[in-house]
């Protein structure tokens, strides 16, 4: 289509574009990282450019498959997709991807970037480029107090974490996630629009 005189492409098709041009060989990031800025930026239901990148039988492609199937299951990054990796590689339960959590009065609260709606418990992935200055590191601060003020265990971790130390962040997850699974009160919180997906739903 044509806007102000210029040939442009619907943001679907340019990322299945996008992936057509893309070396096969080339890391998985590249895939991941573009596939997740479509959706992220709101250019595009993950649905549709499922939709899109099977007609243009894309799919076929490991790397597009796995970034694919990712966004269906509600990751929206880059850095969610490796803890999604490394979560698959343990026996923790399934979390919720971007569940967007309200109070039982239909009041938003926040969209942890992994939640666990069974045992309450929550995982941040907070990078320092997203909270450079002191106004987004205090609305990253004043989320968590709204989750723990609904009583949901909050995990929180650098990107470098998790790549370079896994296992400790694991730590506390499982920990957070037997807390929650022991106490008494569950937490007062509902997750809407979402339902429990597997890791590594069928390649079909």
């Amino acid at each position: 289509m044509t806007v102000s005189g210029v040939p442009t492409a619907r943001p679907v098709r340019a990322a299945a574009d996008f992936a057509a041009r893309t070396d096969p060989g080339a890391p998985p990031d590249r895939i991941r990282s573009v596939l997740a800025q479509v959706v992220q930026a709101g250019w595009c239901h993950p649905h549709d450019l499922h939709a899109e990148l099977r007609t243009s039988r894309l799919l076929a492609r490991p790397a597009v498959r796995a970034a694919a199937a990712e966004l269906l299951a509600g990751v929206r990054s880059v850095a969610e997709a490796r803890v999604r990796d490394t979560l698959g590689t343990t026996d923790l339960p399934t979390p919720l991807w971007n569940a967007r959590l309200h109070t039982a009065d239909g009041v938003f609260l926040a969209s942890p970037d992994a939640y666990w709606p069974d045992e309450g418990a929550a995982l941040e992935v907070d990078s320092a480029e997203c909270h450079y200055t002191r106004d987004t590191w205090q609305a990253t601060l004043r989320r968590r107090l709204r989750l723990e003020s609904h009583g949901v265990l909050v995990v929180s971790a650098t990107p470098s974490m998790l790549r370079d130390s896994p296992t400790e962040v694991l730590a506390a997850l499982r920990t957070v996630l037997a807390l929650g699974a022991s106490r008494p009160t569950p937490p007062t919180v509902l997750a809407r629009g979402h339902q429990q997906l597997a890791l590594f739903p069928d390649k079909g």
